[in-house]
């Protein structure tokens, strides 16, 4: 996540070995894609080809990611790295470094400290990528709530200067949302009009629009759960089952609503998908996820009830989510594709619950973004 400010230490940092060591490290590297990458390949989107073959798409090679040390991005960049590309990581690093840490020795990988506000450093970083995979935001509409002026600069501001940022023959891949959409009657497509009741909503929309304007893609994510090297809690299943775990008891409002899930390394393997068919997805939106996790809030917290042991569900009148999600979406456009997600929300409860019990206060309070 990158918000304002920019760190005294705005060097670049080619990550090429850990003190002193050379990069000869083939077959750790081998092995690291092997326990990064765990993939059916028939799902016809996720191609290992080596850090040398040619790839779909293989004019390009060197991918910048905005955001890379975030809940998303830190998820991303391993499978970037692994599948042969090379990765600079340009992020503020707000929430420290450490989610990327366990890939610092790999010889491609290429970490800058800068804000997104900041269109001279951008311009520089981006000026010799082949693609930008833009994840960059102020996430969710409490943080925007909560700063609505660096909202607006990051989110639209920042959106802007990637775009201005760009030459001629680069791809850019931007993260949406589907808070883009508002309130929506029936089931909600890539053509249905989009109407944001909210900062967050519309700051991202503003900057789809952007994206749109230069024919990039934009891919409008479902809500996003599960284990990554920089965990989020704020994020509804995974705030749910801490919730759970800690408390037994789940208080929920507004639980007929239905919400569309999506997990955080299936959402990044969409981005893969963009990297490798970008010519016939450039200039369009697509929202990422699957109909079989278009749930009910209720549904979800009866998944996390039978998972944690005497965890028990209450319902409320009080709470109302200000994006007003409450409809179902179709994904035929990207599953037409290839995509296919693999893992789903029971499973990534399950992955919680071995995680969230060894996590210490201090963890819990960084992994919030309010």
């Amino acid at each position: 996540m990158t918000t304002k400010g920019e760190s005294n230490n705005t060097s670049s940092i080619p990550i090429n070995g850990v003190n002193g060591i050379g990069s000869n490290h083939d077959n750790d590297y081998d092995d690291m894609e092997n326990q990064l990458i765990h993939r059916h390949v028939t799902n016809g989107y996720t191609s290992l080809n080596g850090r040398n073959g040619i790839r779909n798409g293989a004019d390009i090679d060197h991918v910048l990611v905005t955001g890379g040390a975030g809940y998303l991005g830190s998820t991303l960049v391993p499978m970037l790295l692994a599948d042969g590309y090379r990765v600079t990581v340009y992020d503020i690093f707000l929430w420290g470094v450490q989610s990327l840490c366990f890939i610092a020795n790999h010889p491609n990988l290429t970490l800058i400290c800068g804000d997104v506000c900041d269109q001279t450093r951008l311009a520089k970083a981006i000026q010799d990528c082949d693609a930008v995979i833009h994840l960059a935001a102020i996430v969710g509409y409490p943080a925007c709530e909560k700063n609505p002026e660096m909202a607006q600069r990051v989110n639209e501001g920042g959106s802007r200067n990637v775009v201005q940022s760009l030459r001629p023959h680069q791809k850019l891949i931007y993260a949406s949302t589907g808070s883009c959409y508002g309130a929506v009657d029936g089931t909600c497509t890539e053509d249905t009009a989009i109407s944001p009741l909210t900062l967050y909503g519309s700051s991202k929309a503003k900057g789809e629009a952007l994206v749109s304007d230069v024919g990039g893609v934009s891919l409008r994510l479902a809500t996003v759960f599960g284990v990554a090297p920089r965990m989020r809690l704020d994020l509804l299943v995974n705030d749910l089952t801490c919730k759970a775990l800690i408390e037994k008891h789940i208080d929920v409002y507004q639980g007929s609503f239905r919400r569309t899930f999506l997990h955080v390394k299936d959402a990044a393997y969409a981005f893969m998908l963009a990297l490798k068919n970008y010519k016939v997805m450039q200039g369009k939106a697509f929202n990422v996820g699957h109909e079989s996790m278009n749930m009910t809030k209720e549904e979800v917290v009866h998944q996390i009830c039978d998972a944690v042991p005497g965890c028990h569900m209450t319902t409320s009148a009080i709470g109302e989510d200000k994006d007003k999600r409450d409809y179902e979406v179709s994904y035929a456009r990207i599953r037409q594709l290839g995509f296919q997600p693999t893992v789903t929300v029971k499973d990534g409860i399950k992955e919680l619950i071995k995680i969230l019990p060894y996590m210490d206060e201090v963890e819990k309070k960084r992994a919030r973004n309010v």
